[in-house]
C-alpha cells in the first residue's frame, strides 16, 4: 500500500502530476481508469481532475476532455468515501444535498483532517486541495463558519485573514513539490491579493516561473522564456524554450523553429527549424503547419513541394477560422497555389477568394488579381479595375508584360490591344 494513497494511485499520481518529463501521462492515465473502475475512490477523484482539461492537468499529456464523465467520476470518489473527492468536490461546486447524504465521512471538517494529516505528511497533490480550501474561502464550509459566527467585523475580517493566508504557505509546498500549477493560485494571491483581506505582494511574484522553470515543469519553461523574450534575451529565452520542447510542452518546438527558420536570436537553420515544426504537427499546431507550408512552398529548409505546402496551408486556414476566428496569414500562398494550380486544381474563384483576404500589399498579388479580373477569370470581365491592380503590381517583368496587352482608347476606355 503506497504511503498516501493506494500504490496505483500513487503511480498514477507520479507520471501526470510530479514528473511530467517522463512523458508517461497516459500510462498514469490508464491506470487510473483501470483502478477507479475496481472501486478506488481516490482513483476516481485524481481521474475527474485529468478530465477536466488545462487548468486541473497539463495539457501536454493531452488527455480528453469530458465534463459528463469527469463529474460522474467526482460523485462516485465522494460516494464510495474519499477524503480528497469530497474536498474537490466542495471546490468545484459539486457537492450536492443528494451526494452529503451519502458522504461516509461525519463531516466536511472530518474530510478536511484526512487530507490534512496526507498534506502535512508531505503528499504535494493534498497540499495543493488544502491550498485551495484556503484560497477560495471553503475553509467557510468546512468548519461551518460566517459573518454570523463572530461579534464584530473586525473578529470576522481578523479570521479571514488568518485563514486566507495560510494557501500561500500550502501553495509553496505543493509547487515545490510536483503540482506546477500551484503557482498559478500564488501569482494571483501575490498581483492580486483578496479584496481588504490580504494586500498585493507583487514583488513575491517576480520570481514564480523562474522557480518552475528550473525545477523542470515546461510550462513555466515555456512561460520564463517568454518573459526572457519579452525582455530582449533572446538567447537565454531560447535556451528555455527548448527545455520546455523537450519537455513536451505544446507549442514550444513552434517557438523554436520560428527562431531558427527566421534567424532570430540564432543563427539561421531553416532545415533544423523544419524539423522542430513537423514535431508540433500532431498537435494540430497552427502555427507549424503555416510555417512549414511556406517552408515546402519555397523549399527552405526541405524540398520544394506544393502538394504538401497546400495540404499544410489549407489545414492551418481552415482550422484557425472555426466560428467567428479569422486569421489570414497564408492567405497569399494559398491563392498562388490555386492561380498557378500548384498543389491542387486551378480555380480561378478560389484564388480571388484568398488573394482579396489579404491586408498587407504585395506586389504577386496586385498581378494575379490584374489578371482575373482584366481577363475575367472566375469573375466578370473588368479591364479597367484588372489594369489598376496591374499598375499597383510595379516594375515587375510579369505585370509590365500583361499591361502591355491592354491600351486606353481614345474615349479613356480600357481594351485589350
Amino acid at each position: 500500500m503506497g504511503r498516501f494513497f493506494s500504490d496505483p494511485v500513487e503511480e498514477a499520481l507520479e507520471y501526470i502530476y510530479y514528473n511530467e518529463r517522463a512523458g508517461r501521462g497516459r500510462e498514469g492515465f490508464e491506470l487510473l481508469v483501470k483502478t477507479a473502475a475496481a472501486g478506488d475512490a481516490d482513483a476516481c477523484c485524481i481521474l475527474a481532475r485529468c478530465l477536466c482539461g488545462y487548468q486541473y492537468v497539463w495539457s501536454g499529456h493531452g488527455f480528453p476532455e469530458a465534463e459528463k464523465r469527469a463529474r460522474k467520476m467526482l460523485q462516485m470518489s465522494v460516494e464510495r468515501g474519499s477524503a480528497i473527492g469530497v474536498l474537490v468536490a466542495l471546490r468545484s461546486e459539486e457537492l450536492s444535498p443528494q451526494i452529503v447524504e451519502n458522504v461516509p465521512a461525519s463531516s466536511l471538517q472530518e474530510a478536511f483532517d484526512i487530507v490534512l494529516e496526507k498534506a502535512e505528511g508531505g503528499d504535494a497533490f493534498c497540499q495543493y486541495v488544502i491550498g485551495n480550501s484556503y484560497f477560495w474561502w471553503d475553509f467557510l464550509k468546512i468548519q461551518g463558519k460566517s459573518v454570523d459566527s463572530f461579534d464584530s467585523d473586525e473578529e470576522y475580517k481578523a479570521y479571514l485573514q488568518e485563514n486566507v493566508a495560510k494557501c500561500e504557505d500550502w501553495f509553496h509546498k505543493a509547487l515545490h513539490g510536483g503540482v506546477y500549477f500551484a503557482a498559478n493560485n500564488l501569482n494571483q494571491f501575490y498581483t492580486k491579493g483578496d479584496g481588504n483581506i490580504i494586500s498585493p505582494q507583487p514583488e513575491k511574484a517576480k520570481d514564480l516561473w523562474k522557480t518552475g522553470a528550473e525545477r523542470g515543469y515546461p510550462i513555466h519553461q515555456y512561460i520564463y522564456a517568454q518573459e526572457l523574450q519579452k525582455a530582449g534575451q533572446k538567447e537565454e529565452a531560447l535556451k528555455w524554450f527548448k527545455l520546455s520542447a523537450e519537455g513536451g510542452e505544446p507549442g514550444a518546438w513552434y517557438e523554436v523553429g520560428r527562431a531558427y527558420f527566421d534567424g532570430d536570436g540564432v543563427e539561421k537553420d531553416e532545415a533544423f527549424a523544419c524539423q522542430c515544426f513537423e514535431k508540433e504537427l500532431p498537435r494540430r499546431h497552427v502555427g507549424c503547419h503555416n510555417l512549414l507550408g511556406k517552408a515546402y512552398f519555397y523549399g527552405s529548409g526541405v524540398p520544394q513541394d506544393y502538394d504538401r505546402a497546400f495540404q499544410l496551408l489549407k489545414f492551418a486556414y481552415d482550422e484557425s477560422n472555426k466560428g467567428n476566428r479569422k486569421n489570414n496569414w497564408g492567405v497569399y500562398y494559398l491563392g498562388k497555389c490555386y492561380f498557378e494550380g500548384w498543389g491542387t486544381q486551378q480555380d480561378f474563384v478560389k484564388a480571388r477568394e484568398f488573394l482579396e483576404q489579404m491586408d498587407w500589399e504585395y506586389w504577386d498579388a496586385y498581378f494575379m488579381l490584374g489578371v482575373i479580373y482584366a481577363r475575367g477569370r472566375g469573375v466578370q470581365e473588368d479591364i479597367k479595375k484588372g489594369v489598376a491592380l496591374l499598375q499597383k503590381a510595379g516594375d515587375h517583368p510579369e505585370p509590365k508584360e500583361e499591361l502591355s496587352k491592354y491600351r486606353k482608347t481614345l474615349f479613356g476606355k480600357w481594351v485589350r490591344r
